[in-house]
């Protein structure tokens, strides 16, 4: 039996104008990530993430605490723009109020998954791409192998919400959850593949817990 490691990136940079970068916080989160591992003595025995800088600068500083190999890059584990898809690109387009946004991106979200085109990606490629990237993650995933996987929230809600359900209906009460630098861990085997956890992120501090 062989095992994946769904990692959201850690908090990403909401008050600037390039979200895709790791706020100081989302760079400490992603090391207390990598020193749980350390202190278990786990190491994946294969590493891929999204092409966002998020989720590289996630996977470096998670990789390097454990003084682990290079990953891949495989970009079908990118996050949809869920900025430009509320209108909200520019940090002075973004509310303060973190229940304000996330009632706007819910609104945007079930928009998107009736067909709305949203920020140009249709839902159905957001799906099928990253179903794609996680047929790969389950190839390198055999017995004994750890695959860990850096990405965001919303893929993370997808394949749970397939692997769940057989479909996308959980996906955006998933995806509201995720917590930054959490990880769900996947079991790949004769059975096929199944949740085994979903969002665990007790190597975080409980006040540096963060949502996005």
């Amino acid at each position: 039996m062989g095992a994946i490691h769904l990692i959201r990136h850690g908090q990403a940079s909401w008050g600037s104008d390039d979200y895709d970068q790791l706020s100081e916080l989302g760079t400490r989160q992603a090391s207390w990530l990598g020193l749980s591992w350390e202190s278990s003595g786990f190491a994946p025995t294969w590493s891929v993430a999204g092409s966002m800088k998020r989720h590289a600068q996630t996977a470096v500083a998670t990789i390097d605490a454990i003084d682990g190999d290079l990953y891949d890059v495989d970009p079908g584990w990118n996050e949809y723009d869920h900025l430009a898809m509320v209108g909200a690109s520019s940090a002075a387009d973004r509310p303060a109020d973190a229940r304000e946004f996330q009632a706007m991106l819910d609104a945007a979200l079930e928009r998107w998954v009736g067909g709305d085109p949203g920020s140009g990606e249709s839902f159905a490629d957001f799906e099928g791409r990253v179903l794609g990237a996680l047929k790969v993650a389950v190839n390198n995933a055999g017995s004994g192998q750890h695959a860990a996987v850096f990405t965001s929230g919303g893929p993370i809600a997808l394949v749970a919400s397939h692997l769940l359900t057989g479909d996308s209906s959980l996906f955006i009460t998933l995806n509201r959850v995720v917590v930054n630098a959490s990880v769900t861990t996947l079991i790949v085997g004769r059975g096929g593949t199944r949740v085994l956890t979903y969002n665990e992120h007790t190597h975080v501090p409980r006040d540096s817990v963060t949502f996005r």
